[in-house]
């Protein structure tokens, strides 16, 4: 946020993902808003400007999620090939691809000439986050800020494979699984309620394919999931409850 002109304080801004966090277990990507929202009320960073600094930051994670599952794919290509060829028949992945292709001509087309005030108000939208999404372009310390998602993203890896050794059976897979696996759970965490329920499931699923018995697998994807939801829901709660305190008192 700095090259939009505000330094906000690391107490408040941790504070603020820890309470998004929270909100995403309950209302899927509803984090987003509420630390948008906290930022604004507490370090009077303008919503949209902030939430657009926050979709560059969710941009950058779906590159790293990208190149995650690109080595995932490349470690385990001829396995997943032949699963996927006997799950899907060839036309059923052609007509797939026909259909996303078809819908992002529409939408290309609907924001093109469409007059409706959906379309206009989306426009003003989209424009006023130009600002926020943009500034990783204008940050002066674009090397540090690579290194530091090098290391979240590889803390994340590091901690997935030492929940991998809760249990004898997935603590021998190898690495080409751990990564496929980790990328599988990471897509139930982004696209879900922080996976809730789905996690344990697409974890068991994916290991199972690899040979691991789909007991070991749900119970790993349990203890996996359930630790980090309950220290997403410690520290949010905590957060939660100091935000207005903590700021009230530097009021004074």
């Amino acid at each position: 946020m700095e090259p939009l002109g505000y330094r906000t304080k690391l107490s408040n801004n941790f504070m603020a993902i820890s309470v998004a966090y929270l909100m995403n277990i309950f209302i899927p990507k509803s984090g987003e808003f509420s630390r948008a929202l906290i930022l604004d009320k507490y370090e009077g960073v303008p919503f949209q400007k902030g939430f657009g600094t926050i979709i560059s930051e969710r941009i950058v994670d779906l590159l790293f999620l990208f190149l995650f599952t690109v080595i995932a794919l490349s470690l385990k290509f001829d396995v997943l090939y032949e699963i996927i060829m006997d799950l899907l028949p060839p036309y059923a992945i052609y007509l797939l691809l026909l259909g996303m292709v078809a819908g992002g001509i529409a939408v290309l087309v609907f924001l093109k000439f469409s007059k409706s005030n959906i379309n206009r108000k989306f426009k003003n939208f989209i424009f006023g986050l130009k600002d926020g999404i943009f500034s990783i372009i204008r940050m002066r310390k674009k090397a540090s800020f690579i290194v530091q998602s090098l290391i979240i993203w590889g803390l994340y890896l590091l901690s997935f494979y030492f929940a991998l050794q809760s249990l004898p059976e997935t603590s021998i897979i190898p690495i080409g699984t751990v990564i496929i696996t980790f990328v599988v759970g990471s897509f139930t965490f982004a696209f879900t309620n922080s996976g809730f329920g789905t996690y344990p499931a697409a974890i068991a699923g994916i290991l199972a394919i690899f040979g691991v018995a789909k007991t070991a697998g749900v119970a790993f994807g349990w203890i996996a999931w359930v630790s980090n939801i309950s220290v997403i829901i410690l520290i949010g709660v905590i957060s939660l409850i100091i935000l207005p305190i903590f700021n009230r008192k530097n009021k004074i």
